[in-house]
């Protein structure tokens, strides 16, 4: 399933059933979903429990009663682990953790995107856990800023969704937005955006006039920042296209590279890709004109 625009609703296929084909695999590699978060965090301290046991996989299969594969499978996320497994992991490794419990709980959960949905676990559940996002749009206003009226303005110009999906994909997207407002936790957003985003006006002027005097609002909230890239710039890195860095609370979650494409999407995590997109997006934010300046921009 793609995630274009991070909807995580099926594209409009526009292709006929013989030409459906046409990926290939190197592609279809890229839109498959990462494991769940709280999945990958249970599996490596599942992982960290037998190895502190000092038994290997296939010793710890053998007494758990399941193939060493699905033992392995559990210990990298790829599928999820039972509350009576981890009882019975605890029981075999000798080792009692009751976080665990709660966390294989948790595990099972529906995200609050299901009631919308959407079933993919794409770019909602990167972004559900990061603390930090950092993005750079060539393209349209980062949509954890966009207002009702722009967001639907960008689904029903692109066309890639069903006319049914739209409504529930613009409002799982306004509700994206809440965590920029949550007094307790609220999520640190850095934004740089190349002007000519700004100038594109999606929705029309009046929708595009209401979009930026939300920008001006949203740069008053402490933990967001946006900042304008001039065309004067040139030629730079961020022309190969827009990216977003996810990081996390949790010192075992690495950052991530979220890319999207015509295909679907694709998540890095390897540290050189990962470092390499980041200075990039520090040297724009370098050269953007800083908040003050931004906002007058904007205005």
């Amino acid at each position: 399933m793609a995630l274009m625009f991070r909807t995580g609703f099926p594209r409009r296929d526009h292709r006929n059933r013989e030409s459906r084909s046409w990926a290939p695999a190197a592609i279809m590699e890229f839109v498959r979903s990462s494991p769940t978060f709280r999945r990958r965090r249970l599996a490596r301290r599942i992982r960290r429990l037998r190895e502190g046991a000092g038994l290997t996989q296939e010793q710890a299969a053998a007494s758990l009663d399941m193939s060493t594969s699905a033992l392995s499978r559990k210990e990298t996320g790829e599928v999820a682990t039972s509350v009576h497994e981890v009882r019975s992991m605890m029981d075999l490794y000798d080792a009692y953790d009751p976080g665990l419990v709660d966390l294989a709980r948790s595990a099972k959960v529906k995200p609050w995107w299901h009631a919308y949905g959407i079933t993919s676990r794409g770019y909602y559940d990167l972004e559900e856990e990061a603390v930090l996002v950092r993005e750079w749009q060539l393209s349209y206003i980062p949509g954890l800023v966009q207002t009702e009226a722009y967001a639907r303005g960008v689904f029903e110009g692109v066309g890639v969704l069903e006319a049914d999906h739209i409504d529930n994909a613009v409002a799982a997207r306004m509700r994206r937005r809440n965590r920029l407002h949550d007094a307790e936790s609220p999520l640190r957003f850095s934004a740089v955006i190349d002007e000519s985003v700004l100038r594109r006006p999606v929705g029309g002027p009046v929708v595009m006039r209401r979009q930026l005097a939300a920008l001006l609002e949203f740069m008053n909230l402490p933990n967001v920042s946006l900042r304008i890239l001039s065309g004067v710039q040139g030629a730079h890195r961020g022309l190969e296209g827009s990216f977003t860095l996810l990081s996390y609370a949790d010192a075992d979650e690495t950052d991530l590279l979220f890319l999207e494409h015509t295909a679907g999407s694709l998540h890095i995590d390897k540290p050189e890709a990962v470092s390499t997109a980041a200075s990039a997006f520090e040297g724009m934010r370098a050269s953007a004109l800083n908040g003050e300046d931004s906002a007058a921009f904007i205005s």
